[in-house]
């Protein structure tokens, strides 16, 4: 969002944020409610069983805000943090017939409560919800399931917005959206998500590694905002004794809820330097990402864009972003060690140099940040224009 933002404002295009947390935004920045606001919303909706229902008057405050600009086109982001009246917001969008793009970060947007259904292999989504087998995960209901209403109440709000796009940021999530609730809006497209190419590109990292004192290892490197087993840390130390002895896992992200760590990993904690993780995705000899719900994968992007090959597990967006003719990395199929290690040590085999141009090319196809967000624009312009059926 900041991204766009500042695009469309360095091309003279009247552009407004708001979120509950502005960070370093300054211009044109709406804060949407506050700490209090958003810990009674969470408390309710565990209560009630229903997220996005709550803070109504931060969002008829925001309404008010929205009112003063009149903007032509609304792009909405998650709105799943517990900040922010969902019927309040779209019935606003559709009574005052403002074109509306809906950007596809997970499943949310379509199902009764779901970020991700993969995990529990539940496709109730695609026709009604009900008896949630995801109750207890992500957002959870202490007491009771309405994930039912809230899927038929979305359906009934998007439904009644005139000028709707969807956009997927990965073909996997963009063809769920044609089968899901969505299936009626004017646009459905995919516009992948982008990367700062400058920011993540190759580079001479022998200093980086001589100063970790892994000059002579082979680099497994992986990443995660925290480490747990949705993320495969199991997975990395029953790799750590599996890989020989000239390999070396490296490991990215807060660390702190792993009990017990393993000698042949190296753990760095969260990395809030960008300049600093660019270079440890360099420095790797392969990147490595188990999970197995990606909408997009922006680490695994940033890894290719490093001229980096991949290992990840075969299914969502993943295959998307490295591909299928082993160019760029391989793709698993299960999660077992086993078969990752296998497919490491063909990259160690043949060395990362025979990946890592066509990994870069890949990346700088697929995920320029002036492409896609000229991407957004065209969409912009064909709603404001009517010009979905053309």
């Amino acid at each position: 969002m900041k991204e766009m933002h500042e695009v469309m404002l360095s091309k003279g295009i009247d552009s407004f944020i708001a979120c509950p947390d502005l960070d370093k935004l300054k211009k044109n920045a709406y804060r949407i409610g506050n700490k209090v606001d958003w810990k009674l919303h969470a408390l309710l909706s565990r209560v009630s069983g229903k997220q996005g229902y709550f803070s109504y008057f931060a969002t008829k405050k925001l309404l008010n805000y929205i009112g003063q600009i009149n903007p032509d086109i609304i792009c909405l982001h998650n709105l799943h943090s517990n900040y922010i009246n969902i019927p309040l917001l779209l019935t606003y969008i559709a009574q005052n017939n403002i074109a509306t793009v809906l950007v596809l970060h997970d499943s949310w947007f379509y199902t009764g409560k779901c970020v991700y259904y993969i995990e529990c292999s539940c496709n109730r989504w695609k026709k009604h919800c009900g008896d949630c087998p995801a109750l207890k995960l992500g957002n959870p209901s202490f007491f009771f399931d309405k994930t039912e209403k809230m899927l038929a109440d979305k359906k009934k709000l998007f439904s009644s917005i005139e000028r709707l796009a969807v956009i997927g940021v990965s073909q996997w999530v963009t063809e769920d959206a044609k089968k899901s609730i969505l299936k009626d809006a004017r646009i459905i497209q995919c516009i992948y998500n982008w990367i700062d190419l400058e920011c993540f590109r190759p580079r001479d990292c022998s200093e980086l590694k001589h100063s970790m004192r892994l000059d002579d290892k082979f680099i497994v490197f992986g990443i995660a905002m925290s480490w747990n087993s949705q993320k495969g840390i199991n997975l990395f130390h029953e790799l750590a004794d599996l890989l020989p002895d000239n390999c070396k896992i490296v490991l990215a992200g807060d660390d702190s809820s792993i009990q017990i760590k393993h000698s042949n990993v190296t753990y760095l904690g969260t990395i809030k330097d960008i300049d600093l993780l660019s270079k440890l995705y360099s420095m790797a000899d392969v990147f490595v990402n188990p999970t197995i719900q990606e909408t997009f994968g922006k680490t695994t992007a940033e890894a290719m864009a490093c001229g980096t090959p991949v290992v990840a597990y075969n299914g969502t967006a993943t295959p998307e972003l490295v591909g299928l003719d082993g160019s760029c990395g391989f793709l698993v199929d299960e999660n077992d060690p086993k078969l990752y290690c296998e497919k490491i040590l063909k990259i160690q085999e043949h060395g990362q140099m025979a990946f890592g141009k066509a990994a870069r090319q890949r990346a700088e196809n697929m995920f320029s940040k002036e492409n896609n967000i000229q991407a957004y624009l065209d969409v912009y312009k064909k709603l404001l224009n009517n010009e979905w059926s053309v």
